[in-house]
């Protein structure tokens, strides 16, 4: 299991000081909708800038015309970022696309689909899918993976699950970590610890506010990777 650090911070000058803090870790950014669409590829070159050896996660949920997908696909691509990735709800076709474009290329990225915002509780995920979270995302799962893509983004409570139906290799990725059970859930409503995230084989896990707002957020970084180097 591997710590994604997501970096949602208000400007460019606090994302780049926060890695920057980070340089001596393993661990991998995650940078979003928020900092990209303000900062665009400049924030993917200073972070490579500052440790060629981190590992981005460029997470804009691609959604859109299958074509369009595909494109837009091989543009993340050639960022160099090791992993991106796109809504489930753009159906097969669209994800079967995105792969065929980036099959030929050398080292190319990880790629996932998003199944189930961890921000959605049963009543407001139903109301726009007419389906449980849990049925929902399993069958956007098992698609992702007749996809050929590498694994989805889930809540820690889908994961086990979603191994079970698939692979034991197909990637979970999950947002919504409170590290330690304590911190506030913010605008999550499908949260989970460390333990939680560890017991339901979840590959990465992605923690934001419960580093950036802590006094010390590389002693809290180093706390959750020792939490989850103690758990293997």
């Amino acid at each position: 299991m591997k710590l994604c650090v997501a970096l949602d911070l208000p400007s460019e000058k606090e994302n780049i000081s926060l890695a920057r803090s980070l340089k001596d870790c393993d661990v991998w950014l995650k940078v979003g909708l928020r900092s990209f669409v303000r900062d665009g590829k400049n924030i993917v070159n200073e972070l490579k800038g500052i440790n060629n050896n981190f590992k981005i996660f460029l997470d804009l949920k691609l959604y859109d015309i299958p074509n369009t997908m595909a494109d837009a696909a091989e543009s993340m691509a050639e960022l160099g970022v090791e992993m991106f990735n796109v809504h489930a709800s753009s159906g097969k076709i669209a994800m079967k696309m995105v792969m065929d474009r980036l099959k030929e290329m050398k080292n190319r990225p990880i790629v996932l689909s998003v199944t189930a915002l961890t921000s959605f509780d049963e009543s407001g995920f139903w109301a726009v899918y007419n389906q449980s979270i849990q049925e929902k995302a399993l069958s956007f799962a098992k698609d992702t993976y007749e996809s050929g893509m590498d694994g989805v983004v889930c809540s820690v409570y889908e994961s086990l699950m979603i191994k079970e139906h698939t692979s034991g290799g197909f990637l979970t990725l999950t947002p919504g970590i409170r590290p330690f059970g304590s911190e506030e859930k913010d605008d999550q409503k499908r949260v989970a610890d460390i333990k939680a995230a560890n017991e339901n084989k979840c590959d990465f896990i992605v923690v934001g506010r419960p580093i950036y707002h802590a006094k010390n957020p590389l002693a809290a970084v180093e706390d959750i990777v020792n939490s989850i180097n103690a758990l293997k």
